[in-house]
């Protein structure tokens, strides 16, 4: 029997149009005689459809026809309850739209990839194919994830960080403050976005000012790092889990500027007129480094993707100062552009194995869960002199 595989994209996110494009290409190379594929997308306003309609970018241009056309439905947060369910429940027949026996997720950015997605489908007990929403969380927070992978020895650039309110109520302190660990150039992020979203390189503090005044109206928490200068880009993507991982060959993105923007991630830096989200991305591939640089940045990799806790495919992308030759790791992506698959091809797997490996790894991991206790059989209120502490019937 073919396997009923939800591809589940979009969102309510800055990359949902990134998230469309890695949803399409991804189910364009699954086997359809192994899978049965449901199409779920969630809009910008955060109802979820499914339809064949969705999956031909072509029908994302008229958005309001497309999801005229398409069905409204939703999950159940009830454990065990894998059906997909109609909104509008027909007055003759089921209200089940479909039966989800494994979910694939191609979301990228907030309330997709940072663990809110996640653990809504913990709810369910339905397997999926992405880090689970600790992971998620913790790869998504460019705060979190440099902290962690600084603690575990995994080198990552000088960095300051602060929350909103910190900056628009202590603007001048948070800049002394910066000022005193780093040095211009800098590079000012939003801590909780992807697709270079909100970043932007400053030279001064007047352009400091002005980067953070924009980066806080993406995110609660801002970072700002170091600028490599004489910087060289490479990414790396990691598939499996925490006991049994590999990398692919490296890549050498082509930016346009001083930092990878959007453009240069999803245009080809501005000269594709129709995205390929990041197949679009000028880059060298496999990148032109020396050995032991490519097997470090490899072995990195896996140790990133160890340390954070993650499974299912990943890219982690680093940075070297050509000046003195030494290498960071910069952000991890755990629901990647493309799912990577393009530097899996250059590896030998094809996208279609890679989704294969994806759903294996989902199973596994949901049969490996199944044996952890999660709760016991006894009840605690039925013996007698259990009493809770706003009964009344205790006494300290």
């Amino acid at each position: 029997m073919k396997i009923n595989v939800g591809v589940i994209f979009g969102g309510r996110s800055v990359e949902n149009e990134i998230s469309v494009i890695t949803a399409v290409q991804t189910m364009s190379a699954m086997d359809a005689d192994k899978y049965n594929i449901i199409p779920i997308y969630i809009s910008k306003q955060g109802h979820w459809y499914t339809g064949d309609k969705l999956r031909s970018t072509d029908n994302y241009r008229d958005m309001k026809r497309l999801l005229s056309e398409v069905e409204e439905v939703y999950l159940r947060p009830i454990y065990g309850d894998n059906r997909l369910y109609r909104v509008r429940k027909p007055l003759l027949g089921s209200d089940v739209a479909a039966t989800i026996d494994v979910i694939l997720p191609a979301l990228h950015g907030t309330s997709g990839e940072d663990g809110a997605f996640q653990g809504t489908i913990e709810f369910t007990g339905i397997p999926y194919a992405c880090p689970n929403p600790l992971a998620s969380a913790n790869g998504m927070d460019k705060i979190t994830m440099k902290m962690i992978l600084k603690e575990c020895g995994i080198p990552v650039v000088d960095y300051c960080w602060f929350s909103d309110k910190e900056w628009l109520s202590e603007r001048d302190a948070t800049v002394q403050r910066i000022e005193a660990k780093l040095h211009y150039p800098m590079i000012v992020k939003p801590a909780n976005l992807g697709s270079s979203v909100g970043i932007k390189a400053v030279h001064d503090r007047s352009e400091l000012i002005e980067a953070v005044d924009n980066a806080v109206t993406y995110s609660k928490r801002i970072i700002v790092e170091t600028l490599i200068e004489q910087l060289k880009e490479i990414n790396c993507s990691v598939l499996g889990d925490y006991y049994d991982c590999r990398a692919s060959v490296c890549e050498a993105p082509v930016r346009s500027g001083e930092i990878l923007s959007y453009e240069d991630k999803y245009l080809g830096g501005g000269k594709n007129k129709q995205s390929q989200g990041m197949r679009s991305t000028v880059r060298e591939i496999p990148a032109s480094l020396p050995q032991q640089t490519t097997d470090f940045i490899r072995r990195t990799a896996c140790d990133t993707f160890k340390a954070l806790a993650c499974d299912g495919v990943s890219r982690i992308d680093f940075m070297i100062d050509q000046a003195d030759g030494s290498i960071y790791v910069n952000e991890i992506n755990t629901i990647p552009g493309s799912l990577s698959f393009y530097l899996w091809e250059a590896t030998g797997v094809p996208f279609g194995e890679l989704v294969d490996t994806l759903i294996d790894i989902a199973f596994r991991r949901k049969r490996d869960s199944d044996f952890k206790i999660t709760s016991y059989s006894e009840n605690i209120f039925a013996y007698q002199n259990v009493h809770g502490a706003k009964t009344g019937g205790a006494k300290r």
